[in-house]
């Protein structure tokens, strides 16, 4: 998952605070010079665990600087994150500051991806439960007293942590205990248990064994449903069908079997430590692999549990403008329903053209507490993502299907970090695109591309690609969603009309994806991309109270001759 989890950067002493950060990133009064002092702006940092970080930016400087000299910032580096202002990502790189509106005082959050953090689960032996996130560099003891204050626990010498059937000195370091990047380690502490672990790919899981308790773990997941009649279990994770009609396909039910199975055998949701979301990995019946992802819809960004320190939204607005927090997962399945294989869009098997990894709306037991409502997708194996690599070695085919996806649901985060890669036999890579909360949005504001920089987005379409593209019907995508559950509202559904119908034009006419992007997204951030253009122009040429056929013939007829003039 690409995306990310949430650093903190520590305590910032008394007498460095309200002095801004110099571009080198050191800390002086005069560090600026006098046109810079005029073009300077003061911020401050957010990030969970720690006091805000004051910051001084120029009004001039790109979003990529800025994040590069907090990268620098006491030395560390990292590949993802994420800045947000007011609820909003400022992602796009090449923009100016001063594009996004940033003014002095205002709060940028920080969320990251930083294999230095460690997410840490503690049972104690009362049987609560605390969570922290603890730098790998910190030791045994400090992990100790963070439960001693926050968890208000009594820990005597007769209470001790416990790894692989040995005690946990004080002065050990938690890099020591979990030496894997990205790595989520469970402590469990129950005075009489002992602790085994186990590798589970990249995750070390540590669990409890105990003479009196041996199905503990098992017994919290079978917890019976008090809204359910007396003697009744509930399913553990059971699908969510508004349709009676809707046949889910044997990948889907395959998939959620497997990831019971593993919640039957005590192995609960692993929360990753990426994400700007709640995001969890669901284990296997033996615990070996994990089998698919979850995403509650109640921590999604922005959302009221998001566990990443984002703030809620206050407008219910996502992090993309045109999305709605806790509308995530009913994308994420969208994208997947509308990812017609080719040949057949009614076929049970459903090997989408672009691959998007089976996915479906369900209510699942969560971490052995309550059942939650959110996205569950297929886990896929893989070499990493785009952004571990360049896209100089991807075949053309592979980033086509990927940018025929983004195109028609006008994606609005397809970034390098959620396009994972497998390395197949032979050599050849496949891409698998992920993270779909937010397409199909209400607007064009937000489209971002990460392909539309890549050779192959300059590459012409295959004929069987332009033959799949000259069989997609908005208004056929439009009653299937309907179908499935989801009536995408007035706006969402004009959007996907225009994209489809931008995409098919484009396609006829010979364009390459990089074409028909460039007209989809905005080069800033405050200059409209030219298919936002085309849509004012036809809301500006229609009479009050026209029909949305006829406000879609006159975008219709204007995109024909934006093509025509531009591509003539």
């Amino acid at each position: 998952m690409s995306s990310a989890g949430v650093i903190a950067l520590g305590q910032i002493p008394e007498d460095l605070a309200i002095l801004p950060m110099c571009l080198e990133g050191s800390r002086s009064p005069h560090c600026l010079s006098g046109s810079q002092l005029k073009d300077s702006i003061f911020i401050f940092v957010a990030v969970p665990g720690a006091p805000p970080m004051p910051m001084s930016v120029l009004g001039s400087e790109s979003i990529a600087s800025v994040k590069l000299r907090i990268q620098r910032f006491r030395g560390f580096v990292v590949n993802k994150q994420r800045l947000v202002l007011d609820g909003h990502e400022l992602a796009r790189n090449n923009s100016h500051v001063k594009d996004y509106g940033l003014a002095d005082g205002n709060i940028l959050h920080l969320v990251i991806r930083l294999a230095d953090l460690r997410l840490i689960n503690i049972e104690t032996t009362s049987g609560k439960k605390f969570q922290f996130q603890v730098d790998q560099s910190r030791n045994v003891k400090y992990l100790k007293s963070k439960l001693a204050v926050e968890g208000d626990e009594d820990l005597s010498e007769d209470h001790k942590l416990e790894c692989d059937g040995k005690e946990l000195e004080d002065h050990q370091l938690i890099a020591d205990i979990s030496k894997k990047d990205g790595a989520v380690i469970h402590l469990f502490i129950r005075k009489p248990a002992k602790l085994q672990t186990q590798q589970v790919d990249i995750d070390t899981v540590v669990t409890v064994v105990t003479p009196q308790e041996k199905e503990n773990l098992q017994n919290e997941a079978r917890a019976v449903n008090p809204v359910e009649p007396a003697g009744v279990t509930p399913a553990l994770i059971e699908p969510i069908i508004v349709n009676q009609k809707v046949k889910l396909s044997p990948e889907v039910m395959r998939m959620i079997s497997s990831a019971i199975a593993g919640l039957e055998n005590g192995y609960l949701p692993v929360m990753s430590a990426e994400g700007s979301g709640g995001v969890y990995f669901m284990q296997n019946a033996s615990g070996e692999k994990n089998i698919a992802v979850f995403k509650p819809i109640d921590e999604e960004p922005m959302a009221e549990n998001n566990p990443r320190g984002l703030p809620v939204s206050t407008d219910g607005e996502g992090m993309k403008r045109g999305t709605l927090v806790g509308e995530g997962a009913f994308r994420e399945v969208a994208a997947y329903i509308l990812d017609h294989p080719i040949g057949d869009h009614e076929s049970e098997k459903h090997d989408g053209f672009s691959g998007v990894p089976p996915t479906a709306l369900v209510q699942s037991l969560h971490r052995g507490k309550s059942f939650k409502i959110g996205s569950l997708q297929m886990f896929i194996e893989n070499n990493g993502s785009c952004e571990d690599m360049g896209p100089g070695a991807f075949p053309v085919k592979e980033v086509h299907k990927i940018a025929v996806l983004d195109l028609r649901l006008a994606n609005a985060d397809r970034h390098a970090g959620n396009i994972l890669v497998n390395k197949e036999e032979g050599g050849k890579y496949k891409l698998i695109p992920i993270d779909h909360g937010y397409c199909l949005p209400e607007k064009f504001e937000d489209c971002t591309f990460e392909w539309l920089y890549w050779p192959q987005a300059r590459e012409p379409f295959s004929d069987e690609t332009i033959a799949y593209i000259k069989t997609l019907d908005a208004e056929e995508d439009i009653k299937l969603l309907k179908f499935h559950g989801w009536e995408l509202s007035p706006r969402c559904a004009r959007v996907l009309r225009i994209s489809t119908m931008l995409l098919k034009k484009g396609a006829a006419r010979g364009l390459t994806p990089y074409d028909i992007g460039r007209i989809l997204c905005r080069e800033t951030v405050n200059r409209d991309s030219e298919i936002e253009d085309i849509v004012q122009e036809a809301e500006d040429h229609v009479l009050p109270g026209t029909t949305e056929v006829i406000f879609l013939e006159t975008v219709s007829e204007i995109i024909d001759r934006h093509l025509d003039m531009k591509f003539a």
